[in-house]
């Protein structure tokens, strides 16, 4: 949604826009761009009678301002339609869909392009460092943009990405998630199918050869072309690793070398995400050299395993990781680069699916990498995280940030890796660490 607020100013309409917590960085790049910023719902927010209200899909029948909007009449649209109708509509869009690695790999995507001259137009649900900004209008007709599938909004439950209409569009992969909207994996599974619908035969799906749920998608039915990516594997584009973290490896295309990666990030989610931006680059006629070139000055996305400090022999990292799958391919990543130094995952379980305690087995095995995981309950979480223990022996509960922090304190003299991974402002315990520390 603050994306969209940016785009909208840059399409020069006056904008403003209310949330019930508005906090860093998105308030401070709302701000930036002269967007007002109501902190809480209020009717009296819609006194200036706006032209039209962008409602965000965390809103629904109740929100004060939802239901002002009825009672008034104003009109009013999902953001997701705005974007179709005002941006999208004659642009090549590029889409990055999947469970993981959406906000990455988008932002890989806009670097290599921005990179190579194309200035795209791009929708991120994050800030990349390379830009500092999260979304612009672009001046080509070139828009890549992180597509969800998440629904669009409380009248309109379809995911969003079914608006976007990509021309080349990316599956990272599919797991399940959004346990507050699908029943289950089929449900997700037809979403995605409908955004694989949507795809011309002129485009182009670019998918990991060994994802068995997109592969099952696709098996329903596609009528684009396909292009499969590996790591050290069998497909037309091939990642051979050079070091096992994945900071460097060689990009091949039908056997060919076409150069190598070397680069800050780890993980082997951010290899495959790197050769899907580079696959989908190529589709838009840059050379995957030239997409090499651009990556080996990605600086990656604020959140994603951002160092925030190192004191003494402690280094502090901010990642966004959600679902278990995303925990577990990071500090595999991580562990891979730090060897024997000790880890400390700090486990913020925000999401709605995490919420409802749908992963709890594989959120307790997707922290084995850690030497000490530490996981926040909060009073209003609907089960109890003790269960965890039952499946890893290194978790300790904690029912606040002041416990956490004293935790976290006993753990400091050692030293290590410290990773706080939430997909929120987790109490704000990062400024209350870095001054602990």
């Amino acid at each position: 949604m603050g994306g969209l607020a940016v785009i909208a100013r840059q399409l020069g309409c006056q904008v403003s826009g209310s949330d019930q917590n508005v906090y860093p960085p998105m308030s401070t790049q709302l701000e930036q761009q002269g967007i007002q910023l109501m902190e809480g719902y209020s009717a009296k927010n819609l006194d200036n009678t706006p032209d039209l209200v962008i409602i965000g899909n965390a809103l629904s029948r109740g929100n004060p301002e939802v239901e002002e909007v009825l009672n008034k009449g104003l009109k009013y649209v999902s953001g997701p339609q705005w974007l179709a109708e005002h941006v999208l509509h004659d642009k090549w869009v590029l889409g990055v869909a999947g469970t993981h690695g959406k906000t990455t790999t988008t932002s890989m995507l806009s670097w290599i392009l921005e990179h190579q001259g194309f200035k795209p137009g791009f929708l991120i649900g994050g800030i990349p460092l390379n830009f500092g900004i999260s979304a612009r209008l672009g001046e080509s007709s070139f828009f890549v943009i992180e597509a969800d599938e998440y629904d669009s909004a409380f009248f309109d439950k379809r995911s969003k990405f079914v608006h976007y209409r990509p021309r080349t569009a990316i599956l990272n992969n599919l797991e399940y998630d959004h346990a507050d909207i699908f029943p289950d994996l089929a449900a997700i599974k037809k979403q995605f199918h409908h955004l694989v619908r949507t795809v011309p035969g002129e485009g182009l799906i670019i998918s990991p050869e060994t994802d068995t749920n997109i592969n099952d998608v696709l098996a329903m039915g596609c009528w684009t072309p396909q292009a499969k990516t590996s790591i050290n594997g069998h497909a037309a584009w091939n990642a051979q690793l050079i070091k096992p973290d994945g900071s460097e490896f060689d990009v091949v295309f039908e056997n060919e070398k076409q150069g190598c990666v070397h680069w800050s990030l780890t993980g082997d989610h951010n290899v495959y995400n790197a050769l899907s931006a580079i696959v989908a680059a190529k589709h838009v006629g840059v050379l995957p050299k030239d997409a090499i070139s651009a990556l080996a000055q990605f600086q990656n996305v604020k959140r994603r395993m951002e160092v925030i400090a190192k004191i003494n022999n402690v280094t502090l990292y901010d990642d966004f990781a959600h679902h278990p799958t995303a925990i577990a391919t990071t500090l595999d990543g991580l562990r891979k680069q730090v060897g024997d130094e000790r880890i400390i995952a700090i486990v913020e379980p925000r999401s709605n699916t995490m919420r409802l305690g749908v992963h709890t087995e594989t959120l307790a095995q997707s922290l084995n990498n850690a030497d000490v995981a530490i996981i926040y309950q909060p009073e209003n979480m609907d089960w109890d995280l003790s269960a965890l223990k039952q499946y890893a022996q290194n978790i300790n509960i904690c029912h606040s940030i002041d416990e956490i922090i004293v935790l976290i304190k006993q753990e400091v003299p050692a030293g290590g890796h410290f990773v706080l991974m939430s997909n929120g402002s987790f109490g704000g315990i990062y400024a209350r660490l870095k001054n602990e520390l």
